[in-house]
């Protein structure tokens, strides 16, 4: 079976509620499958640190108004520098969201929501995935995972986690020092100190060799922004094709079926 095709899309954990342009992904690959056959995976980068991924748009029922609603985080160490896999929600977070959730999406979702028991973003947004359906028969590969990363060759430009103020946080690695980013110009530079590869996860410009030198995807589904980026010649042999596209791309999905 080493020639079977190996279908494969990336993407950060985007919202409690899938951003729409990851079931455009989802949809791309099981079209693609239905085609040449072959496997589906699921390059999970929980790895990353923004806030911002996890941004959830919700349009209201009734006067189709749009509102922002995210994660809360313990701490501001973790909302800022923590990678998603690592941020942890206050135990009072999925209640208060429960009784918003009402004004913008059908009992149906409400109750899966309330059914998805984690205490960690990357994991909250993963169980919310899979009790969706969205994911069904498709194997899923965490950039989290030390196994991954022990697998994974060396990159030139890449992420460190180390401990700062209590916390687990993820760091540029550059020039022999450990950076986190405030804001602007303005960065904090911690002493580097050894790491092994389970705390190694890449830059945006490396993150494809990084993934392919373990996945060897045959397939990539490349996502709108991607396409503007994407070193294709660090995965050779690779066919690259766009996501289907598909409206409000950036909001939240809650239709009944994917």
């Amino acid at each position: 079976m080493a020639n079977s095709p190996l279908i494969c899309f990336g993407q950060q954990p985007c919202g409690f509620f899938p951003r729409r342009f990851l079931v455009a992904k989802v949809r791309s690959a099981r079209r693609l499958q239905a085609e040449i056959g072959g496997e589906i995976v699921f390059f999970y980068h929980d790895s990353d640190h923004d806030p911002r991924e996890t941004r959830t748009i919700l349009r209201h029922r009734k006067t189709n108004e749009t509102a922002h609603l995210n994660f809360s985080f313990e701490n501001k160490i973790q909302r800022k520098y923590s990678p998603l896999y690592l941020k942890r929600i206050p135990a009072d977070w999925q209640e208060q969201t429960l009784r918003q959730l009402p004004n913008y999406v059908e009992r149906r979702w409400i109750d899966v929501f309330g059914k998805v028991k984690s205490g960690l973003v990357a994991d909250f947004c993963l169980g919310m995935y899979r009790q969706m359906e969205l994911l069904e028969g498709v194997r899923v590969a965490r950039s989290s995972d030390p196994a991954f990363r022990r697998a994974a060759c060396e990159v030139g430009d890449f992420y460190v986690e180390t401990q700062y103020e209590g916390e687990m946080v993820r760091t540029r690695c550059a020039d022999g020092v450990f950076r986190l980013h405030e804001g602007g110009d303005r960065f904090i530079d911690l002493p580097a100190v050894p790491f092994g590869k389970e705390q190694i996860s890449p830059a945006r410009d490396t993150r494809l060799r990084w993934m392919q030198s373990v996945l060897h995807c045959t397939h990539y589904i490349a996502g709108a922004g991607e396409q503007s980026y994407l070193r294709r010649e660090d995965a050779p042999g690779v066919t690259f094709l766009p996501r289907d596209p598909i409206e409000r791309a950036d909001e939240a999905y809650t239709e009944i079926s994917a």
